[in-house]
């Protein structure tokens, strides 16, 4: 194998196949990339045995061949490497590759490729096309609610479902913790058939997301009842799904909350934030107290330290004071763009709702903590 290629191009590929690989895996072969130089491009395939890319770039094959190489190494020589160098790389038995670029020479030891793992790159199941840069909003602006907790291993990644409503296809991903819950709706064109929800990693869904900010381009999303695989230009991305039912979030949405706060979502933002300074770090909790107009935000912490600040508001519904998580309520406002935003409460321990004017199909609960 023998190949001449950009170091922006080689290194851009790299960054992408880096977060895959699984470095604390027991299987030596799992830490390496797979290298195959054919025609015209080079194929390169990183996987943990639960998500896989595999990348395609054009450039100057000399002599087609495969090998597998340390990704971590690999990735860290290219990263030193000027920008606007050429590198070339050699393997002429896959034991051992040679990388040359200006005046640097380094010799690494491979891996043949018969030892890698076959990706299984088809996928029979429901096809959707939609627009990179849609998915990535619904992406980036649900993520943040996806639980840690691996005991529910099936809030550890997003809903994603298919509904047909009045004639439209509406893609929704939904997210939770338990605490809080975010759902993002939005309209698609197209045929597709019913889809069951099914339930995405929170490692491939930060990885996509990392994929799905550079582009601006329909990429196309292949669903079935295990697998998921998104092509994304000259990119194969392929991940399990969660094996589990998701809890139905329908349920946890309120549809009686009267009493409407609207509010500045800046002021909110910069309040919360003072007041949290003294907050708790195991239990940051901030008491909301609404009256007529008035947003009264105070905390008291373990050493009876406190803080208190009140906020005009356009409010005239029930005086109600209810506790929130400080952090929550952040994650929560700082993820809403309008400049004015409403929250929808019913009492003192029922959830809230927070939304914008400009998007109701974003749509943020939050559970209240005892005060």
């Amino acid at each position: 194998m023998k190949f001449k290629i950009l170091r922006s191009d080689f290194f851009k590929t790299l960054s992408h196949l880096q977060g895959i690989v699984d470095k604390k895996n027991s299987l030596p072969i799992l830490a390496n990339i797979l290298i195959e130089a054919k025609g015209s491009q080079l194929i390169l395939t990183s996987t943990d045995m639960d998500i896989s890319i595999i990348e395609k770039i054009s450039c100057n094959i000399m002599e087609e061949g495969s090998t597998t190489i340390n990704s971590q190494i690999l990735y860290d020589i290219v990263r030193k490497i000027d920008d606007s160098s050429e590198i070339e790389i050699i393997s002429n038995n896959g034991k051992l590759l040679t990388l040359r670029s200006d005046g640097s020479r380094f010799s690494l030891a491979c891996l043949p490729k018969e030892d890698y793992p076959i990706i299984e790159k088809e996928n029979s199941g429901v096809e959707i096309k939609i627009n990179s840069k849609i998915l990535f909003k619904l992406i980036d602006k649900t993520k943040f609610s996806i639980s840690n907790e691996e005991t529910r291993y099936f809030l550890n990644g997003l809903y994603f479902n298919v509904t047909n409503e009045n004639n439209k296809n509406i893609v929704t991903l939904v997210g939770t913790d338990g605490h809080r819950l975010a759902k993002f709706s939005h309209e698609i064109d197209g045929m597709i058939n019913k889809l069951s929800g099914v339930i995405i990693p929170k490692k491939t869904i930060y990885e996509l997301s990392k994929l799905l900010s550079e582009i601006d381009n329909d990429i196309n999303i292949s669903i079935s009842s295990n697998k998921i695989v998104f092509i994304i230009e000259e990119i194969v991305f392929i991940s399990k799904l969660i094996d589990g039912t998701f809890p139905d979030y329908k349920r946890v949405i309120p549809n009686d909350n009267s009493n409407i706060l609207k509010i500045d979502r800046e002021k909110l933002l910069s309040a919360v934030d003072r007041v949290s300074t003294i907050a708790n770090e195991k239990s940051p909790v901030i008491k909301f107290k609404l009256l007529n107009n008035i947003l009264n935000l105070n905390t008291i912490n373990t050493e009876s330290s406190t803080a208190s600040e009140d906020l005009k508001i356009g409010y005239t519904g029930d005086e109600i004071e209810i506790g929130f998580n400080s952090k929550y309520i952040m994650d929560i406002v700082n993820n809403l763009e309008d400049k004015q935003i409403s929250i929808y409460l019913k009492d003192n321990t029922s959830p809230i709702i927070a939304q914008e004017n400009s998007n109701t199909n974003l749509v943020y609960v939050l559970m209240p903590m005892r005060v």
